[in-house]
């Protein structure tokens, strides 16, 4: 039943196309048709033509084949062209569709996802999809009609001979059925560690660097070795299934010509039947000749694709956690308010990343937060912009619960420079203006100029169109940081989120950009992760994490007027620093 459902699906996506539909599969029918008149013609031709000796005869039946061999011609092409447009519009779609779910699932969905298997998914596994929906599905129906027809036209002429003759065809369809229950799982294993062999091959072409830098090509050509090998062993399997299964589908069909020979050519010879009636017999058995053969093919074909379209569907079927409720609120122009009301979060079960959190961030004002790895801190970042939802508590935005908000209204009014700066293999202007992709030059050149990256773009040949490669391979991490940075700027966001946004510069351009910085989150509520007190020490409040809860929380000089780790950090990081420049400022 599982299976029936799953075909039942795949044959929806054709709905939006009936006239394409009705095309292919009208055509698939008449040439059908046409193929069970050939016999009728040639039997004619033989006890009109040859047996009366009629040149005229013959020379019309020859006449009526070659007509219908043009017109079969020509329907064949319109079953095979539609048959083509509806498999690629398929694929189309269903790409469209598993693009546009991959865009809206939460992070908590790609955390424990593979990105190799989910590009398996969008290509191989909609790949197999597709050629079934519409050649495959269509040779199929193609088949069992001319079966059906077959037997039909077979019937006219002698009940009891075809009966006889076709008694190996229920042997026939049971041993398909079971040749395509056999190899369904089978190549259900056969995607699933494709997926596995995209996933080795996606992330070794990512970390080229470290496998280059370590020299450990050997180590991931072995790997994957491995598990192509693995695939291979799984494609072999159905191999062994189809081969031994062939032979046996073409011995059935010998058999029924056999049987027809051995009992109808003693018909003809009592002349119970006539002599073009046995051939018209044995023309349709060996019409399926071909058919038959190409019937477990098709078979192979749906089950790959039953296979195949599971994988697809199971992405499209996973439900949203963080949909936009029904009704949900739009902001407008905000204020930059944000409260977290005991707020706790895991991002597996018994397992708590924070607990009990709570703070108050007033509009324009700066927060920062530190603490050792794993305390919390991006956790907490993340919660505002509703990647995540909290397991308990309330995050308020203008005193509105995140959840009840749309998000793209509330994501629109924040702006993140993440603690990975990535940038898309385009322009330079391109990926600072991908906010605001409406934003003109001059406020790309001032976004840019803020954030100190103009004037080391203008000593690139081609400036703002200078193509940074993938993942901006080809700037360093200190320009890549302030093209984000840039990015972030340009949104104009009444709540700022700088994720450790300085950790990959120097010294000098840390200064240069928290500069900037200072004179842009005026008047914005702006969240700060750093690790550098010299980063942190103005803001309005400074929350201190360890272990997912707060452990301090005040200013730099309330932190520092007490024991505990920010004070621990001050006296390593910078506390020599202020009594040197207080030393030398007497």
């Amino acid at each position: 039943m599982n299976r029936l459902r799953q075909y039942g699906r795949l044959l929806g996506h054709l709905r939006p196309y009936p006239r394409q539909t009705s095309l292919a599969y009208g055509a698939t029918l008449i040439a059908m048709a046409l193929n069970i008149m050939i016999p009728q013609i040639l039997k004619r031709a033989i006890d009109q033509g040859v047996a009366s000796q009629s040149a005229r005869v013959l020379w019309a039946s020859a006449g009526i084949i070659l007509l219908i061999a043009v017109v079969r011609g020509a329907f064949a092409f319109a079953q095979r062209y539609w048959g083509e447009w509806l498999s690629f519009r398929l694929g189309y779609d269903l790409r469209n569709a598993l693009y546009d779910k991959l865009q809206k699932l939460p992070f908590s969905f790609h955390d424990r996802s593979q990105t190799g298997d989910l590009m398996s998914r969008a290509t191989s596994d909609i790949g197999e999809t597709e050629r079934f929906v519409g050649v495959g599905l269509l040779e199929l129906l193609g088949i069992v009609l001319l079966i059906i027809g077959v037997f039909a036209a077979m019937l006219a002429e002698s009940a009891r001979l075809t009966l006889i003759a076709l008694l190996p065809l229920p042997v026939l369809i049971a041993a398909t059925i079971r040749f395509g229950r056999v190899v369904e799982p089978m190549f259900t294993k056969i995607q699933e560690q494709m997926g596995k062999l995209s996933t080795v091959m996606q992330e070794s072409l990512t970390g080229i660097r470290v496998v280059k830098a370590f020299a450990r090509e050997p180590y991931e050509l072995e790997k994957f070795d491995r598990d192509n090998d693995e695939w291979f062993e799984r494609r072999f399997k159905v191999i062994n299934v189809w081969a031994n299964n062939w032979p046996f589908f073409t011995f059935l069909i010998a058999l029924s010509v056999m049987i027809l020979l051995w009992f109808g050519g003693r018909q003809a010879l009592d002349g119970e039947i006539t002599v073009g009636s046995l051939f018209a017999m044995i023309s349709y058995v060996l019409l399926l000749n071909n058919p038959v053969q190409r019937l477990g093919f098709f078979v192979n074909l749906a089950a790959t694709a039953v296979a195949s379209s599971a994988r697809v569907f199971e992405i499209l079927d996973t439900p949203d956690e963080l949909a936009d409720k029904p009704g949900a609120a739009v902001l407008g122009d905000l204020r930059g308010e944000v409260v977290f009301e005991n707020v706790s979060f895991a991002y597996r079960e018994g397992r708590a990343t924070l607990s009990d959190i709570s703070l108050h961030a007033r509009p324009g004002q700066i927060v920062a937060l530190m603490g050792p790895t794993g305390s919390g801190k991006s956790t907490i970042t993340n919660l505002i912009p509703r990647f995540y939802d909290a397991s308990a508590g309330r995050v308020l935005v203008d005193g509105a619960d995140v959840r009840d908000v749309a998000i793209k209204s509330l994501r629109q009014h924040i702006g993140i420079v993440l603690q990975d700066s990535f940038l898309f293999s385009s322009t330079i202007a391109q990926n600072i203006a991908y906010g605001r992709p409406d934003a003109s030059q001059a406020e790309i050149e001032a976004a840019a100029r803020a954030a100190r990256a103009h004037d080391f773009i203008l000593g690139f040949p081609d400036g703002y169109e200078t193509k940074v490669g993938e993942r901006g391979v080809t700037l360093s991490g200190g320009q890549k940081q302030r093209i984000a940075i840039a990015r972030a700027l340009l949104l104009n966001p009444r709540i700022l989120i700088l994720d450790d946004s300085t950790s990959s510069v120097d010294t000098e351009t840390e200064h240069l950009i928290q500069q900037a910085l200072d004179k842009l989150m005026e008047g914005r509520t702006t969240f700060v992760i750093a690790q550098r007190l010299l980063t942190l020490k103005n803001a309005d409040q400074i929350l201190v994490l360890r272990d997912g809860a707060i452990a301090q929380r005040g200013t730099h000089e309330e932190l520092l007027a007490q024991p505990g780790m920010y004070r621990e950090i001050y006296d390593v990081q910078l506390k020599d620093q202020e009594e040197w420049t207080a030393e030398l400022s007497r």
